[in-house]
């Protein structure tokens, strides 16, 4: 990578901003565009397409045309596996084009983009692929005069709506199982993000999907997302995004078809240091890494990070050192950590949660204020807060940026009710030497992912979402099939 000029790739990048419906790229219907500019420094990107109900409709009818006619859906699960499996590799091949296009769209550090954004993206279409004939159906227990089947059916038309913080892994997550179980694909990027989507839907042509099965519509949220989700031929919508807008899912379902909706929404998950674990340096490292890794903006950061009282000086200290290692740089310099937040919208957002710590005294141990702002991009320096209660709007709200708080308690019972006292409840973790006490606080915090002497340590293997207003339903692992495919009962009575 450190052979590559980044900055002259970037400026000779030509961008399509066109949807791609029924495998091709096509204009609004109106012809309508709105202009992206990148978050780096404010550069012109191109125009996007700007998706309304009746370009959703396109790509609706032509998604339930490719199920109706069994043109994927009909296909044997060893043959979709193939097929899947040739995506994953030209996502591979394509990996400098579809990283410079993300860090492009949406800031992230081109090396990131490059090293876990594309091979992410790509694994997850290859595991879907790799399931989906090794996946078995039932045989309930009945007597000799009858025969029950117990199967899984693809759902039909999947809409999928997902975020800019990780627009191709995000994307790839509702793919990966929907395309396998045989469903037909409506998704809608983000009108922050909409670039990788966009070419991903060709090189999944390329690679022998057939055209209508996997479709993109990009647009802004009021306008393309809510006619996706409120289109009668919509069975179900994969949502990943806000829990402001995961209600409205809600609500566009009850006045259309009661299409299922599976949200994956926000989070402020805890970390949760006990005195007893002796490395509080590799803690610091972790959370720091954890908390600054994509600018802060991913749902499941750990940015309230509670500390036994005892050690929390010293933990605070030793954070506060890591914070300078993820000073804002050029997205498109291979040795930029931390890169831009998306655009001036979320740049003002984390600032003035920032002068909300302020206001209600919390103190600040790094970072604080607005960075690289003579580049014309939305650069905030890592920052941590010491001396937050969890009632502050800091500790309380999810703010999508490098700002981490850092909480006192005493004992382990006021850990894990400070721990619990969110609305969310994504991820969370648990750093301690006692077996006992790891056990026994993970069994007790109210998330969906439990991480014990670590953090972010993950695969596709295993489930991700959340308990409480972090959504319902999982992405990953073979239990995403459950919110594609319908499950039916046949029963036989044999003679």
């Amino acid at each position: 990578m450190s052979t590559i000029d980044w900055t002259q790739r970037a400026a000779s990048q030509k961008l399509d901003g066109r949807s791609v419906i029924n495998g091709e790229r096509v204009d609004a219907v109106d012809g309508q565009t709105f202009a992206k500019h990148s978050p780096i420094d404010n550069r012109l990107l191109g125009p996007v397409v700007r998706g309304q109900a009746a370009d959703i409709d396109l790509a609706v009818r032509a998604a339930r045309a490719a199920f109706e006619d069994r043109r994927w859906a009909g296909k044997a699960p060893a043959v979709r596996k193939k097929i899947l499996q040739r995506f994953a590799d030209k996502i591979l091949a394509a990996k400098e084009e579809l990283a410079l296009l993300e860090t492009l769209d949406m800031g992230k550090p081109i090396q990131y983009s490059l090293s876990v954004d594309v091979p992410s993206t790509a694994r997850c279409i290859a595991w879907y692929a790799e399931a989906v004939d090794k996946i078995y159906d039932e045989i309930a227990p009945t007597p000799d005069s009858a025969l029950a089947l117990i199967t899984r059916e693809a759902m039909g038309v999947i809409g999928a709506i997902v975020p800019w913080n990780y627009p191709m892994i995000m994307a790839a997550w509702k793919l990966g199982p929907a395309l396998a179980a045989g469903n037909s694909v409506v998704l809608k990027p983000s009108e922050k993000s909409p670039y990788t989507a966009l070419r991903l839907a060709e090189l999944a042509v390329e690679a022998g999907i057939p055209p209508g099965v996997f479709n993109v519509v990009p647009g802004y949220g009021h306008e393309a997302g809510e006619a996706l989700a409120m289109h009668m031929e919509v069975d179900a919508i994969g949502f990943t995004g806000s829990t402001r807008v995961g209600r409205r899912m809600y609500e566009y379902a009850g006045k259309s078809n009661l299409k299922r909706v599976y949200n994956e929404l926000g989070g402020k998950s805890a970390f949760v240091v006990f005195e007893d674990f002796a490395d509080l340096q590799r803690a610091a490292r972790t959370v720091a890494g954890s908390m600054f890794f994509n600018q802060g903006e991913s749902c499941n950061a750990p940015s309230r990070v509670l500390v036994q009282a005892s050690v929390a000086d010293e933990f605070a200290k030793l954070v506060a050192a890591e914070a300078p290692k993820y000073a804002p740089g050029d997205p498109l310099n291979p040795s930029t950590e931390l890169g831009a937040l998306v655009d001036e919208t979320q740049l003002r957002t984390v600032l003035s949660y920032i002068d909300a710590g302020h206001q209600e005294g919390a103190q600040v141990l790094a970072g604080g204020k607005q960075a690289r702002a003579e580049t014309g991009g939305y650069y905030v320096e890592p920052t941590v807060f010491a001396g937050v209660n969890n009632g502050m709007k800091i500790a309380r709200e999810e703010i999508f940026g490098p700002v981490m708080g850092i909480i006192k308690f005493d004992t382990e019972a006021e850990g894990i009710a400070l721990a619990n006292n969110s609305t969310y409840g994504l991820q969370a973790s648990v750093w301690s030497d006692n077996i006992n006490r790891a056990h026994r606080v993970a069994r007790a915090l109210r998330a969906g992912t439990v991480h014990v002497n670590q953090y972010d340590e993950d695969d596709i293997t295993v489930p991700f979402g959340g308990y409480k207003q972090s959504g319902n339903g999982r992405d990953k692992s073979l239990h995403a099939f459950e919110k594609y495919t319908e499950l039916k009962t046949t029963w036989i009575r044999i003679d």
